[in-house]
């Protein structure tokens, strides 16, 4: 019996009466052989961060009115914001999904009647359901309280039965935002998930504003508000606030102005900032390939 080994790592048994040939051994060379290597280039995203900051001030300082916003992008950790911390400008309708949230914190679950106002309130921007469950929160008294609660220390109450008068500030709006995206308070996913759906579905001549920052195929969650000023100049205070969902992007946008000549003019500012942020976004997370060669 015989054993002959073919190449390096083959063997082949065979049983044979004549002599065994020669053993030939293969001899393999090193090759070289082509591979990369990726990794997050940080350098490279603190100047694209830089960069955008650098420019979205650059358009608010060219707006005319007031113009304030905050943005934070909870998947990349991105933020940014111009005067985010002034609460002298009005939520108008914006103030709608405050109510609802402190109504929520209120109930165990909504009843027919309830989630019959709070859709009206929040798709339709209707007063009227408003004005209803304004009083069924306890008010400007019982949405102070809330507000303590949710930690929103930059917005105060509009005084009486004026919802529309609550004064906010962009920061707060990213603080009410994180809390539906995220949770806590005592808010339940079942809350949240009703508050953020009817945000996603408002009607379609109120889906204007911090939407223009979604890419194609992104999910949207929003509420604006709009309001002419008649003692101020008759100026106009338009808001847009909410959030931004798709592919490596989880978005919260808060845009306020006010002293604006129009409802559009406030409406193209929102939508101007909201447009060159949601663009420039994908940017900021950089990656960097290099070639190496390894050994076999």
């Amino acid at each position: 019996m015989r054993i002959a080994i073919v190449g390096l790592f083959g063997l082949v048994a065979a049983c044979s009466a004549t002599p065994s040939p020669p053993v030939t051994l293969m001899k393999v060379r090193d090759v070289a052989a082509p591979c990369e290597v990726s990794y997050r280039d940080k350098g490279a995203e603190r100047t694209a961060r830089t960069r955008l900051a650098r420019d979205l001030t650059r358009y608010v300082s060219r707006q005319p009115g007031r113009v304030a916003f905050a943005a934070h992008d909870l998947a990349t950790g991105a933020t940014f914001g111009h005067r985010e911390h002034e609460n002298g400008m009005i939520t108008a309708s914006g103030s709608k999904v405050d109510i609802l949230t402190a109504l929520m914190l209120r109930r165990d679950r909504l009843g027919d009647h309830e989630r019959d106002l709070a859709t009206r309130m929040i798709r339709e921007s209707d007063n009227r359901a408003a004005d209803a469950l304004w009083w069924r929160v306890g008010g400007g008294y019982g949405m102070g309280r809330f507000y303590r609660q949710a930690g929103l220390r930059e917005t105060v109450p509009g005084p009486s039965r004026f919802w529309g008068g609550t004064n906010t500030s962009p920061h707060d709006r990213i603080r009410l935002l994180k809390l539906l995206a995220r949770g806590g308070k005592g808010l339940t996913p079942a809350d949240r998930s009703l508050i953020l759906s009817l945000m996603g579905r408002v009607v379609p001549d109120q889906a204007w504003g911090v939407s223009a920052a979604a890419r194609p195929g992104d999910t949207v969650a929003l509420k604006n508000g709009w309001t002419p000023r008649p003692f101020i100049h008759n100026t106009w205070a338009v808001t847009s606030y909410g959030r931004i969902t798709g592919p490596g992007r989880d978005l919260l946008l808060a845009v306020q102005t006010d002293l604006q000549s129009g409802e559009g003019r406030g409406i193209q500012t929102i939508e101007g900032l909201s447009r060159l942020l949601g663009r420039r976004l994908d940017g900021l997370r950089a990656t960097r390939t290099v070639q190496c060669h390894g050994r076999l």
